[in-house]
């Protein structure tokens, strides 16, 4: 169908351009993605792995969630219900979905639901719960579960109403381009983003009928979750790149994961195939008490903003971002943008960076240019305690390991008949 690589992956980066994800709902998991609705399954970050293989974060996880959907009522009863291949683990990639760090997601779960309008495809990812003692960094107390509760209760009913009442739900893409100029790389920082959300949302909230103190809880969690725009990224990242795949030609990377075990990526030309290679542990700043000894490694499908050219590859649009992660400074921001856009193919102009003279997040991941110049992707991510039910410790970045780009690369030759 393509000439040339190099037209194929042309195409690509034309589909890429061309979609437009809107926020259209929040569903629980189960409607979502309906293999929840049998039997005692749960979504996890990262390429396919098993019980034996998770980091205790992601154990921590997945105990909460047995406890959130009543499967158990103690923590050995949940360790034994998963210990005994009880429960079924299902890549969120697998089934159009995103979870940030560990990832897990069980039936009752709300989920956002992204539309690309423009191809029809659609993408999902559970609620932002905020920072600290969460669910996503291995934390399960009661506290964290009484927060998952209202989220299901109240929060994610109050959001489906309010974005029901536009016309074609709301234009991410819009609302990021603005974002972007205002600071946000979309994966360590959102405070504008989730800020113009909340702006977005207010008249519609406002009109619902619902008890002014539950109403007022909601505003004040949506005022301070800074990060809560992060979650409909990653899933706006994941319709785009998903669309882009249906193009099965080329050398564009179209997922970057991990889940504490394995990065693994996914190669337009290769289809649906898993290159994985053991995943690196980030280096950053860590919270009073705490120190790199006791981080865990890498986990989490919120690389694939980085997959589309956002989060750390738009280091430069955000210099702020690198003192949080421990990364220098203005220097280094341009610096890091600098070096990644030697590994993508073009310039986004929807999203243009006033910091970078107005230039263009990047576009098209290319797994060539990653193996020939050695340079590997920079993520952006926040930094999970190695030990089951304490939560998040920090953040800071971590490079994708040059293997997987490697593998994936020969897998390519291999199927073009390239010898040289």
């Amino acid at each position: 169908m393509y000439k040339s690589i190099n037209e194929a992956n042309q195409a690509i980066i034309d589909r890429i351009k061309e979609a437009r994800p809107h926020w259209i709902g929040v569903i629980p998991a189960k409607e979502a993605v309906p293999t929840l609705q049998q039997g005692h399954k749960l979504l996890h970050a990262g390429p396919p792995m098993t019980w034996g293989d998770m980091t205790g974060p992601m154990k921590g996880a997945c105990i909460g969630a047995c406890l959130f959907e009543g499967w158990a009522k103690t923590e050995p009863e949940a360790v034994a219900l998963l210990a005994n291949h009880q429960v079924e683990f299902i890549p969120c990639h697998a089934v159009n979905s995103v979870g940030p760090m560990g990832g897990i997601t069980s039936a009752n779960m709300p989920m956002l639901v992204i539309e690309n309008i423009t191809h029809g495809n659609r993408a999902y990812c559970n609620l932002n719960e905020g920072i600290g003692k969460v669910m996503r960094f291995g934390a399960y107390s009661e506290e964290v579960l009484d927060r998952h509760r209202w989220m299901r209760d109240s929060l994610a009913p109050a959001l489906n109403a309010a974005v029901k009442r536009f016309d074609k739900g709301v234009d991410l893409t819009a609302l990021m381009a603005q974002a972007i100029t205002m600071g946000d790389e979309f994966h360590q920082r959102n405070i504008a983003a989730s800020a113009l959300l909340l702006r977005t949302l207010s008249p519609k909230l406002a009109l619902l009928d619902y008890d002014k103190a539950q109403m007022a809880k909601i505003f004040e969690f949506l005022s301070v979750t800074d990060q809560f725009f992060l979650n409909l990224a990653m899933a706006y990242c994941k319709a785009v790149m998903d669309s882009a795949a249906t193009i099965k030609a080329g050398t564009i990377v179209t997922a970057m994961t991990r889940n504490g075990k394995d990065f693994g990526i996914k190669v337009s030309g290769l289809g649906d195939q898993w290159f994985t290679a053991p995943v690196n542990t980030p280096q950053g700043l860590f919270f009073t008490g705490y120190s790199q000894d006791e981080a865990n490694p890498d986990m989490g499908d919120s690389a694939i903003t980085e997959t589309f050219g956002i989060g750390g590859a738009a280091m430069v649009a955000a210099p702020g971002v690198t003192r949080f992660v421990g990364a220098g400074g203005v220097e280094a921001a341009l610096e890091t943008s600098e070096e990644m856009s030697e590994i993508y193919l073009e310039h986004n102009p929807l999203f243009q960076i006033p910091s970078w003279n107005f230039q263009g997040c990047c576009l098209g991941l290319d797994v060539r240019r990653v193996v020939e110049t050695g340079i590997t992707p920079l993520i952006n991510t926040g930094i999970a305690h190695k030990d089951a039910g304490i939560g998040q410790i920090g953040a800071g970045t971590v490079r994708a390991p040059l293997a997987c780009f490697e593998k994936a690369l020969e897998a390519y030759a291999k199927k073009m008949n390239i010898t040289e």
